[in-house]
């Protein structure tokens, strides 16, 4: 008889400084359409089926089946479907830390597990189906299973955890996002802000760039440049009139800025949307 034994040591390593705020099972319909928006804690995607495109501060990634994605604390974000292969994913929200790499402090990382689908789906299953039917001690073992999960990412990804405190988005800050919102398409500058939010301007941007992760006038162009897109791909207005109507001083500005933030023009953007949508009728 063959008898191996293994001696494992007591661990010195303390719980990880995490706390689980929900766990959902979601898939895109038709009349479902995600907005940008950001969260006070560190959010984990996975795609279990389907195709799509994460977007987050100036980029556009393409996500498909078996992709992980980890959106740390206040980064905006939104996720775009195929309309022909919709997304289905599994989302955690956990508060109190986000995740870094010893080369930088991602806002958004991503691995693709295909070929390990198997461990790390069935973890997430694990978490759905002990969350769903609550039985004796599941807050115990939701938390034993997310801590693997963890765990196993950083030692498979040489991922670090850094601690941060909960605190949400300020109400100054919020207040200010809001009112670029609905102000954009005006004349905005930080005099503007500071005298609308009653704050000191250069605490303002300050406060503002810490937590957003843009200063406030990156923060209007990133909202002006998004309609933008939306009016060039849906409608037949002119480059001047869509320019008059985002808030900019001409059109040879806008196109200035179009064009840095996306390497194209509208005109170009507006021909390639429209022959991808060609292409997608064929």
């Amino acid at each position: 008889m063959s008898n191996e034994v293994y001696e494992v040591p007591i661990a010195n390593q303390e719980h990880l400084p995490i706390k689980i705020l929900y766990i959902t099972k979601a898939k895109y319909d038709i009349d479902w359409h995600s907005t940008n928006h950001t969260h006070h804690f560190t959010e984990i995607l996975y795609i279990t089926k389907g195709k799509g495109s994460f977007i987050f501060s100036h980029e556009q990634v393409p996500v498909r089946e078996q992709d992980l994605i980890i959106i740390n604390p206040h980064v905006e974000h939104t996720e775009k479907s195929c309309p022909y292969q919709p997304l289905e994913y599994i989302a955690v929200g956990i508060e109190g830390f986000a995740f870094t790499t010893p080369e930088s402090s991602d806002q958004v990382t991503f691995y693709n597990y295909i070929e390990e689908k198997n461990i790390y789906l069935a973890y997430l299953e694990q978490l759905l189906d002990e969350a769903e039917n609550q039985k004796s001690d599941y807050e115990l073992i939701l938390r034993n299973i997310i801590e693997i999960l963890l765990l196993k990412l950083m030692r498979k990804k040489h991922l670090n955890l850094e601690k941060i405190s909960s605190q949400k988005i300020s109400k100054d800050v919020a207040f200010i996002k809001n009112f670029i919102k609905q102000h954009f398409r005006e004349k905005i500058n930080l005099d503007i802000l500071a005298s609308a939010s009653h704050m000191n301007k250069y605490y303002l941007s300050h406060s503002f760039k810490k937590l957003v992760g843009l200063s406030p006038i990156e923060y209007v162009i990133d909202i002006r440049i998004r309609e933008s897109k939306l009016l060039l791909e849906t409608t037949n207005y002119p480059i001047s009139d869509i320019s008059n109507i985002i808030g900019f001083s001409s059109q040879s500005l806008f196109s200035q800025t179009f064009k840095r933030e996306t390497n194209m023009t509208p005109s170009q953007y507006r021909r390639e949307k429209s022959f991808k949508k060609d292409n997608e009728l064929i």
